[in-house]
């Protein structure tokens, strides 16, 4: 189906930041939820997941049971587990929160369930009954993975197209490595994948080897989830010098290959989101000496999450803020970054600070990919985004979309929920 991943990667010199639980520690922070009739973590959850049902099911050490309602809801759910923000998702809406005590580990105790359900190969879906529907679906990340389960369950056939020769999009090649390895995202597809019937066409490239109109016209309906596209550059000067890449690329090397970083001193990664954050941290973890996050902003007002932010701070990382990068220097190679000094508005105060660096890092976003389906009628793109309804449904017949081409870069989990959500309207459309 794919092609199998090489274990020289770099990645596997990182462990878990977030260890994990056994039965014992599990079933005693089970015991500890209050299982709220009005949960407010199920809804601050985008999947849904009857989050007090799962906890209680462990208290009592149906374990099996337990990871079923997690899947009937999130079938990614064991990714989940590792990757989601829970602080300011599930575990942020904790009631204990607003009691003076620690939140349930809602997050911990998912992985515990879920990574039993891996091990002891529980079954928990078979396809429903074969309606004759085909469905193509473009992209093989988790929002069209999600969606081709569940178009499985209600008995329709998808085909994933997907340009790369591996699945999983960003949880398999983007997902910092001390949250999730690629070798783990790989066999959480082919779990998801043993419900059988959905086609897979891995190396082509929707647009190039087959075109939009060709799936429209074949296939009963078409589910787009290809994602974003690739980092953006700042434009600057000597910005072509080696030693220069964009974050998200350069993280992939790291999660799929062995990027050579032994003669790097000194690393930089302009931005201060979220990426930037996972990226420094990862640079940090190969054993870069000085690794500094370079932000035109505050602290305070970076849009990275905070936890992330002060594990990497404990790191040893250091953050330089109210720094605009203007250009960069070198002969060949990268050897520093120019920045213009910024005010506390991010207005340039006429300095300048010269940060050396072996190894610069841009992350400052991605493409967004919208404007290459815009041909296709009745289509509304915004901003790169495609516009869908809260189930999926664009404004051309037959078309549906979900995940960060149509949210502009959420969370696995919000894909996952836009996914499934996409193939219940899609069922509704074939009906």
């Amino acid at each position: 189906m794919q092609k199998q991943i090489t274990e020289d990667r770099a990645e596997t010199v990182f462990e878990d930041f977030k260890k994990p639980y056994d039965m014992k520690a599990a079933v005693a922070e089970a015991n500890r939820c209050l299982y709220c009739e009005d949960a407010p973590c199920i809804t601050a959850c985008p999947t849904s997941i009857n989050i007090p049902e799962f906890i209680r099911r462990i208290a009592t050490e149906n374990i099996q049971g337990s990871a079923e309602t997690i899947f009937d809801s999130n079938i990614f759910g064991m990714s989940c587990a590792r990757v989601c923000p829970v602080e300011t998702l599930c575990v942020g809406d904790c009631v204990f929160n607003h009691m003076e005590q620690p939140p349930i580990q809602i997050g911990k105790l998912q992985r515990y369930a879920t990574d039993q359900a891996f091990e002891q190969d529980w079954s928990f879906f078979e396809p429903g009954a074969d309606t004759g529907k085909r469905v193509a679906i473009v992209g093989g990340g988790p929002a069209s993975i999600a969606c081709a389960h569940e178009l499985r369950l209600l008995g329709h056939s998808p085909t994933i197209f997907e340009s790369r020769d591996v699945l999983g999009g960003l949880n398999t090649w983007g997902v910092a490595p001390y949250k999730m390895k690629a070798d783990r995202a790989l066999e959480e597809v082919n779990w998801i994948m043993q419900i059988g019937g959905i086609e897979v066409k891995t190396g082509v490239t929707v647009g190039q080897d087959v075109s939009f109109d060709e799936l429209k016209n074949d296939y009963d309906a078409v589910f787009l989830g290809f994602g974003l596209g690739l980092d953006k550059f700042l434009k600057l000067e000597d910005e072509g010098l080696d030693g220069i890449y964009g974050a998200v690329e350069f993280i992939e090397k790291i999660k799929l290959e062995q990027p050579d970083v032994s003669n790097v001193q000194t690393a930089v990664v302009l931005g201060g989101g979220n990426t930037a954050i996972d990226a420094v941290r990862q640079l940090k973890g190969l054993g870069i000496p000085s690794v500094k996050m370079v932000y035109r902003g505050t602290e305070e007002r970076m849009s990275g999450y905070a936890h992330e932010w002060e594990a990497a701070k404990i790191e040893g990382i250091e953050g330089v803020w109210h720094m605009s990068p203007n250009r960069f220097f070198g002969e060949n190679t990268v050897t520093g970054v120019l920045c213009d000094v910024l005010d506390q508005d991010k207005k340039p105060t006429g300095a300048q600070q010269n940060i050396e660096a072996d190894l610069v890092l841009l992350a400052v976003g991605q493409d967004k990919q919208g404007d290459i389906v815009q041909s296709l009628p009745g289509l509304e793109i915004e901003w790169g985004v495609i516009k869908v309804d809260s189930m999926g449904r664009t404004g051309c017949d037959g078309v549906f979309a979900g995940g960060d081409c149509a949210n502009g870069a959420k969370e696995v989990v919000n894909a996952t929920a836009e996914g499934r959500d996409a193939a219940r309207a899609i069922d509704q459309y074939l009906n």
